[in-house]
């Protein structure tokens, strides 16, 4: 039962909601809209009722009984994910996240709701330094963020035993492609189909933000996943990929470790 609705008078239920209100604001600014106890977070949120409007789409596609499913959500800032799995009953759930602010959104917002989530400060180029493997990965909202965004996935995939949910904007064409095994050396003009799996680059900044690097167009994104060794199962919506790693290993040795040491 929810904090709220303990309350035995009106009186005493306006002024609980006026101090959750605050706490609230004290952590702001907030990128995930939470709904807690039923005070928004981010009402007024440029994308909308974000991310929940994106979890709809993606929701219709898990099971609805976790029960038991550890999951790794992966730059999880104000733990959205991460809280709609656990209220999907999944067992142990791990988010992580450098940002020291969306950490305390996270754990606030979890302990508001009464969850018992783990929120760690952790590096995701490190994830794989994690001892144990996951049944869900969420890599939402991440890969455009990244300067080295191959790597960061590589290293998602060998987390992953079950499904990886991967999610990242998009530009260029929303097409899919299927690619030759091979090109010339003296064809380019492939290079100028715009469905060919391609990630724009921003040298400086993109909407406001100097941290997104890599944009993939569709094909490109799903291109880069099945390079991990990921199989798309599923797709949510024209952004969001439900995948299983079938080939994410060549003679029982990832192919992150294969291309360190050269092997691959």
């Amino acid at each position: 039962m929810s904090t709220l609705s303990n309350a035995t008078s009106p009186t005493r239920n306006r002024d609980h909601s006026t101090t959750l209100s605050e706490r609230i604001a004290a952590l702001k600014p907030w990128f995930h809209n939470l709904d807690l106890n039923g005070v928004r977070t981010a009402p007024d949120h440029s994308l909308g009722d974000f991310p929940n409007f994106k979890w709809q789409k993606l929701a219709a596609y898990l099971p609805a009984d976790l029960r038991g499913a550890s999951v790794l959500d992966i730059g999880c800032n104000a733990g959205f994910y991460s809280i709609a799995m656990k209220q999907r009953n999944a067992g142990r759930v791990l988010g992580i996240d450098l940002e020291d602010r969306c950490l305390d959104q996270a754990r606030f917002a979890s302990e508001t709701l009464g969850l018992d989530i783990e929120f760690r400060k952790m590096c995701l180029y490190d994830v794989d330094q994690l001892p144990f493997r996951f049944d869900y990965v969420l890599f939402m909202g991440v890969f455009y963020h990244l300067r080295y965004p191959l790597l960061a996935l590589d290293k998602a995939v060998k987390k992953t035993r079950g499904h990886l949910i991967f999610q990242s904007m998009l530009r260029g064409s929303r097409n899919d492609f299927i690619a030759e095994a091979d090109y010339g050396f003296h064809n380019e003009t492939i290079f100028h189909n715009s469905h060919f799996p391609a990630a724009y680059f921003i040298e400086n900044s993109y909407s406001g933000d100097y941290t997104n690097w890599f944009i993939p167009n569709r094909s490109g994104a799903m291109a880069m996943l099945r390079s991990a060794g990921l199989k798309i199962s599923e797709t949510a919506d024209p952004e969001t990929f439900i995948c299983q790693p079938v080939n994410a290993t060549r003679d029982g040795r990832f192919i992150l470790d294969m291309e360190l040491d050269g092997t691959i």
